[in-house]
């Protein structure tokens, strides 16, 4: 219970369903801060507070467990290494794999309870195996707008096996309506945006506090110095805002980030043609269910609220490789793609190069 309006509607549903409950709220920050900043961050003291009186309304316990030095480890500093690394990380993404569905699911089991529930926007539609049994798939949630599949990729069967999302096949009015009558106190409760460990928003600066600055050159594709910047970090593939260009284009066209170099201290800037992809290479796969045999036709999606693209997938000496039908701008190593078939989640793998490749440079027959 993230002191939210969506995991208190989780939890009051979870109870109607019959469950027996327990709400936990997760302490993720070694000095969380007394009160939030305006809608940014998430897990400070005053999330705590409005979580515990949830918890007392709806008549269940509820406890603080204190994972500041697992998300320090498995998030923060991931964080911060692949920014370094010259790398475009998704810290949602490993919170859910490393914290929410591992560390606390792990210690869920341990204590004697059956699985967890959290308020995230997306489905678990249980359908029969065709040797018999049941089998718990991800989908995509009713509510496109918040849709959280993308950011639940990194589950695999067994961790979706003890997982509950009671939100999925509502949209996010209607749970703050239910969340009033219910007489919640957060109804209105605004939602956490950005970065929950980065609370004003600024990551350029938070970068630069940790990494300390590292000055360098701003290149065009030619070699040619165009401009300096304070920190590689903090450049990411497709951005086009806060460059501060020193030379403009001579065709007067705006340039992008094309390539970020942590060996040289580079930033590699181009025009927007340049920016297309179609051909995508990820690592350390999650499968949300069996890995794809051969190759499938899938979507893929590479940002969190991102559009999903007409692909093609298939697993290759433990790689993941896809072929998008089109060219897909700003893909940038580090980010998560995430394959679906319809609205079902296959898995994830995490992005480690994107390139163009020509139409005959195809997928393997199968």
């Amino acid at each position: 219970m993230s002191g939210g309006v969506d995991s208190a509607v989780a939890a009051a549903r979870m109870i109607d369903a019959g469950h027996d409950v327990v709400g936990v709220h997760l302490a993720l920050s070694q000095s969380a801060a007394t009160l939030r900043e305006s809608a940014r961050g998430c897990c400070t003291i005053e999330d705590a507070g409005d979580a515990r009186r949830v918890a007392d309304q709806l008549g269940i316990p509820f406890y603080v467990w204190d994972m500041a030095s697992r998300f320090s480890r498995d998030v923060v500093d991931d964080f911060r290494a692949e920014y370094a690394a010259g790398r475009t990380p998704n810290p949602c993404l490993r919170c859910n794999e490393k914290i929410k569905f591992a560390a606390l699911l792990d210690k869920a089991l341990a204590l004697g309870f059956d699985a967890v529930a959290t308020g995230h926007y997306a489905q678990v539609v249980e359908t029969t195996a065709p040797g018999g049994g049941v089998v718990r798939e991800l989908h995509r949630a009713v509510d496109p707008a918040k849709d959280q599949s993308y950011v639940l990729g990194v589950l695999d069967a067994e961790q979706l096996a003890r997982s509950f999302f009671p939100l999925g096949d509502t949209t996010k009015p209607q749970i703050r309506e239910e969340a009033a009558a219910r007489g919640f106190y957060v109804a209105k409760k605004p939602d956490s945006h950005d970065i929950c460990f980065i609370a004003d928003g600024d990551t350029r600066g938070w970068l630069t506090r940790e990494l300390g600055e590292a000055p360098g050159e701003i290149v065009d594709t030619t070699g040619e110095v165009v401009g300096r910047h304070r920190g590689a970090f903090a450049y990411t593939v497709g951005q086009r805002r806060g460059l501060a260009l020193s030379r403009p284009a001579p065709d007067g066209q705006p340039r992008y980030v094309v390539e970020v170099r942590p060996e040289s201290n580079q930033v590699v800037v181009g025009t927007a043609d340049l920016l297309g992809v179609n051909a995508i290479t990820g690592e350390h796969a999650r499968w949300c269910g069996p890995a794809p045999e051969g190759v499938a036709e899938v979507g893929a999606q590479v940002r969190a609220h991102g559009e999903e693209y007409p692909a093609r997938a298939w697993a290759q000496d433990g790689r993941v490789e896809v072929r998008l039908e089109g060219r897909v701008r700003g893909v940038a190593p580090g980010q998560s793609v995430v394959l679906y078939e319809g609205t079902r989640v296959i898995g994830s793998a995490t992005i480690t190069a994107a390139r163009l490749e020509r139409s005959d440079a195809a997928a393997p027959v199968g």
